[in-house]
Order: C-alpha cells, then structure tokens, then sequence
C-alpha cells in the first residue's frame, strides 16, 4: 500500500470536509445538477478524448497508484554485481543458469540477449527500444489523469454558467435566484475539488513512478553492457552507484531550470 497518496488524500478530504461542517450547513454543498455537470462532463470529455482500449487501463493504473512499492535499486545493483561476479569466473554462457531466477522480464531479456552472444550495440539498441515502449505506455496513463484535470475545472464553469443563466432568467421571482446562485458556485468548487485533490496528484505520482522505473531499467543496461565488456565486478558495482547518483542529480537540475523556465515566462507576462 502506498501511504503517501493515501494520507494525502484522506487527509485533503478530512480537512476541507470538516472546514464545510464547521461552516454550518453541510446539505448546501450538495447538488445533483453540479455532481451531473462536472463528474459527468469529466467523463464524457475522457472517453471522447482516448479509445476504449486506453480506458479499460484505469483499474490498472489505480492499483499501482495506491499500492505500487518503490522499486529496491541497491537489490537490482546486488544482482547485476553477483551476475558480473559470475560471468567473470565462469564465462557468460554461465549466466543461462540464472535467468530463471530473475523475476524481472526486462532484466531477464537483457541477460539472455547477452548469453545469445547478441552485440553489444545491438543489445543496447533492443533494450532502449523497449524502454522508450515502455514509455510511451506510461504517458498514455498519465495523460488520462491529466485530461481529467483539465477537464473538470472547465465543466466547473460551465455548470457555473449555467447556473447564472438559471439565476438571471428568473430575476421576477426572488426566492428562485438563491438556487441558480448555488448551482453556479458549487460547480466550480466540485470542479476544483475533483481536480487538484485526485485527478492532478494522480497524474504527478504516476510521472514519478515512471521516472523511477525508468532510471531502473537504464541502470540495467549500463550493467548489462559493463558485464558483456567483461568488466571487474567492483567496478561495476561503483559505476552503477554513480550513474545513479548522476542521473537523480541530472533530473533535479532539469526540474530546476524548469521551474526557472516557468518563473521567466510568468515575470515576462506580467511586464
């Protein structure tokens, strides 16, 4: 289970919830019409924007969301050392014998390319290619999260039109204006609510989740191609660590001037 989203989310619900119980009337923040407008217009809007095939991976993505585990890299790097260890006292033939034992089907294609006497460059090419796969399945999933975030802050406006319409079409009869009025606010907060406290953090946990395997999968390669070069083991072992150590670094200075980017372009809009 992972905690982290399902704290975070609880305790979003917990607090914003008691904020409206505190506030008095609970049954205000209720409306059928604004649940109709933004959650169904949410929905609408996705299965119009991908195919059914896409969709049907929702359930999927949901249960690596909230019970995904982070992957144990130090584990990874003991296997490819005890790999390299082996293949450096008995020849990479060797390596046939441990392929059942790898219960990662990327690591364990990667070993037997190597065994098969496959060159090296060939290796690497087969490999990134099923990573670069591998990546692109990942951002279909997150750009469905991502849909719905966009989606459900824009419905909320137009519930909340909607509601102004209501309201301005019945300015002869007073006691009708407090319901448009309601309509039109509470669109906005559902819309708001649903985007910023589910859909978006989803989204952003699977594009961490995603960077992680990722860094995993070029972590194996490096060693793959340390272990086909015939390289010392501990070596090996002190490459890996630092390519690992490099690229956390490398994605920190990306999110860096990223964030600086972003900062430029808004000084830039407000001058």
């Amino acid at each position: 289970m992972n905690l982290s989203v399902v704290i975070g989310l609880a305790l979003g619900v917990v607090l914003i919830g008691g904020a409206i119980v505190l506030g008095g009337n609970v049954i205000i923040f209720l409306s059928v019409q604004s649940i109709m407008i933004v959650l169904g217009g949410t929905i609408a809007g996705t299965m119009a924007s991908f195919s059914f095939k896409e969709l049907k991976k929702i359930p999927t993505l949901l249960n690596i969301i909230f019970t995904g585990s982070s992957i144990d890299v130090d584990n990874i790097i003991d296997i490819l050392v005890g790999l390299a260890k082996k293949a450096r006292k008995e020849g990479l033939l060797t390596l046939e014998q441990e392929i059942e034992d790898i219960d990662d089907p990327y690591l364990e294609k990667g070993v037997q390319l190597v065994v098969d006497g496959t060159e090296p460059e060939l290796v690497k090419d087969i490999m990134e290619t099923r990573l670069s796969y591998m990546e692109g399945r990942h951002s279909t999933g997150k750009s469905i999260f991502d849909k719905m975030g966009q989606l459900s802050p824009a419905f909320g406006m137009i519930g909340t039109l909607v509601g102004l319409i209501q309201m301005l079409s019945e300015l002869d009869d007073p006691s009708k204006l407090g319901a448009g009025m309601a309509t039109a606010l509470i669109t906005t907060l559902y819309g708001a609510f649903l985007a910023n406290l589910f859909f978006i953090p989803l989204a952003n946990k699977l594009k961490m989740i995603s960077q992680e395997e990722v860094l995993v999968k070029e972590l194996m390669i490096e060693g793959l191609l340390s272990i086909q070069a015939g390289e010392n083991p501990r070596i090996i072992e002190e490459k890996l660590k630092a390519f690992l150590a490099q690229e956390s670094s490398g994605e920190s200075e990306s999110e860096a001037e990223e964030e600086q980017v972003n900062e430029s372009e808004v000084v830039g809009e407000n001058a």
